[in-house]
């Protein structure tokens, strides 16, 4: 009998050395990553808050409102107003909310 160019034994395929290093290298290289975001997250918390306005007030925080009043006219009933308010802290100090901003709807007017 000749034996055939195959063999009927299959050999077992060894993993190739970019498969074995890959798992780890990404593993390595993720935490470095990682590790960097982290660093600069830390850093970038620790510097001060540039002002995005003119500082008008020195000495303590103070909140500035683009406007005071907005007149919606007659809204129906059921329907979605909207309105957006630019805030800005124009005092030299960092301004916290210590309780929930109270905002008052006045009706009629």
């Amino acid at each position: 009998m000749s034996k055939s160019k195959y063999s009927s034994k299959r050999r077992k395929r060894q993993p190739g050395l970019s498969k074995i290093l890959s798992t780890p290298l990404l593993l390595v290289l993720g935490g470095i990553v990682l590790v960097a975001g982290a660093s600069f997250a830390i850093w970038k918390s620790g510097q001060p808050a540039t002002p995005k306005g003119s500082i008008e007030v020195s000495g303590s925080p103070s909140l500035k409102v683009d406007r005071e009043l907005v007149d919606l006219g007659d809204v129906p009933l059921d329907q979605t107003v909207s309105v957006s308010f630019q805030l800005t802290n124009v005092g030299d100090e960092t301004l916290r909310f210590t309780d929930k901003p109270f905002i008052e709807v006045a009706e009629g007017c």
